[in-house]
């Protein structure tokens, strides 16, 4: 994407993204609430569109060719989007008729168990801990194998428990080909999973790099008795900090 912009009335929300994502990785968009993450993701997934610059997903410009970019993703958006009086394979089955797939009960089978929920598949959702209810939410955006999924904010509100339990589904996805976006506000979630990281700050990329490249913006470790690494958060904190007080980077 190239330039993009996005403004509310008076509140400019992105002024001039640019950022590439490599197919089959993960991308993690960094940035704290109000930073615009959402707004991004929205354009990216063809529900807003831009005042100004351009996108391309799954080599599909998202203004002209926006049918094609809707067939090409899946978007898991801050909330698990399934029905709790049904189970979790009727939630699976429901999507992929839903899509008109054939053998939407065999194409259940086959998310249950890649997500480790067989076992819990005949239950009702209502009965799921929140990190189950994530991954049937993330399994039921992957009815139809899109190439490209948006996660946003995927493990807000749940214990560290089921973090680590989407953490896991998240790497999944990634070794099997799907290219996934992740917006997210919490460090170690993107120090966990991304192969590269971009930090968006006030509608602007800041950094965009692999985690190395964005510790070596910092000056370099001290030895004391050992080595101590900059944590993505000494990172983050120190640019933001020093763009909210308009110092050079």
């Amino acid at each position: 994407m190239q330039g993009l912009e996005k403004s509310f009335k008076q509140l400019r929300v992105l002024r001039g993204v640019d950022f590439d994502v490599a197919r089959g990785s993960i991308f993690a968009l960094l940035g704290s609430n109000g930073a615009g993450k959402t707004t991004l993701v929205k354009i990216l997934s063809t529900l807003l569109k831009a005042d100004a610059g351009s996108a391309v997903v799954h080599g599909f410009d998202v203004a002209a060719q926006a049918a094609d970019v809707r067939e090409s993703i899946s978007l898991t958006g801050q909330f698990a989007a399934v029905d709790e009086i049904l189970s979790g394979r009727e939630n699976l089955t429901l999507v992929a008729r839903l899509r008109h797939l054939k053998d939407a009960g065999t194409i259940a089978d086959d998310l249950l168990r890649r997500f480790s929920l067989t076992e819990a598949g005949g239950r009702r959702v209502a009965t799921y801990s929140g990190g189950m209810r994530r991954r049937l939410d993330i399994a039921m955006s992957l009815v139809g194998n899109p190439p490209v999924i948006f996660l946003d904010e995927p493990t807000t509100g749940l214990d560290p428990e089921g973090r680590l339990e989407v953490w896991r589904a998240v790497k999944e996805l990634a070794s099997g080909g799907t290219t996934v976006l992740l917006t997210t506000q919490y460090l170690d979630e993107a120090e966990q999973l991304a192969d590269r990281i971009a930090i968006l700050h006030e509608g602007r990329i800041l950094v965009n790099g692999t985690l190395d490249e964005l510790r070596k913006l910092l000056p370099p470790a001290k030895v004391e008795y050992v080595e101590k690494q900059p944590t993505l958060e000494d990172v983050f904190l120190s640019l933001v900090g020093a763009a909210a007080n308009g110092e050079p980077r």
